[in-house]
């Protein structure tokens, strides 16, 4: 898939600029907005689970998605797996998820900063102290959330296992 126009209508409206997501769900909001991102470049349960849990902390939930340019300067080469429109499409399919924009950047703090997000929420594999953006969180009256990690269910994981199956 190479073009948002090759997306059904339901998950192009999903998908949105940096601009949209401001004017959409920035300052000035009525509902309380709950912010996450990462690559998702593998989307498993433990993915889904913090989004469905993430968004029962608020009213609407807006997922920040790193580029594919991003993943590849947090990850390495090889990565992503998926280019970040098959990415953001398997996101705004999920019920949970109010919204989808990509950013470039390696860190959301200049999302974060134009959104003023009531929470962020994070999956436990993730300590309050060892996120940068939490500070812009902060500033903007938010507050920082760390969901529970469910064992065995990370990217990470899945990627090992299937190299361990083709030498095996």
């Amino acid at each position: 898939m190479s073009s948002r126009r090759e997306l059904p209508e339901v998950l192009q409206r999903k998908i949105l600029t940096r601009e949209a997501a401001r004017s959409e769900f920035g300052p000035g909001r009525d509902f309380r907005l709950i912010f996450t991102n990462g690559c998702f470049d593998i989307l498993h349960r433990g993915h889904v689970q913090v989004l469905v849990e993430a968004r029962e902390l608020g009213d609407r939930l807006l997922v920040g998605l790193n580029s594919d340019d991003s993943v590849r300067r947090l990850k390495g080469p090889g990565r992503p797996l998926q280019p970040e429109l098959d990415r953001a499409a398997c996101l705004a399919a999920l019920e949970c998820v109010d919204a989808v924009v990509v950013f470039d950047e390696d860190t959301p703090a200049e999302l974060i900063a134009a959104l003023q997000p009531d929470i962020m929420a994070k999956g436990g594999d993730y300590a309050p102290g060892q996120l940068s953006e939490r500070e812009v969180v902060e500033a903007g009256g938010g507050k920082v959330i760390i969901l529970p990690y469910i064992e065995g269910h990370s990217t990470t994981e899945l990627l090992e296992r299937a190299a361990r199956m083709r030498e095996g």
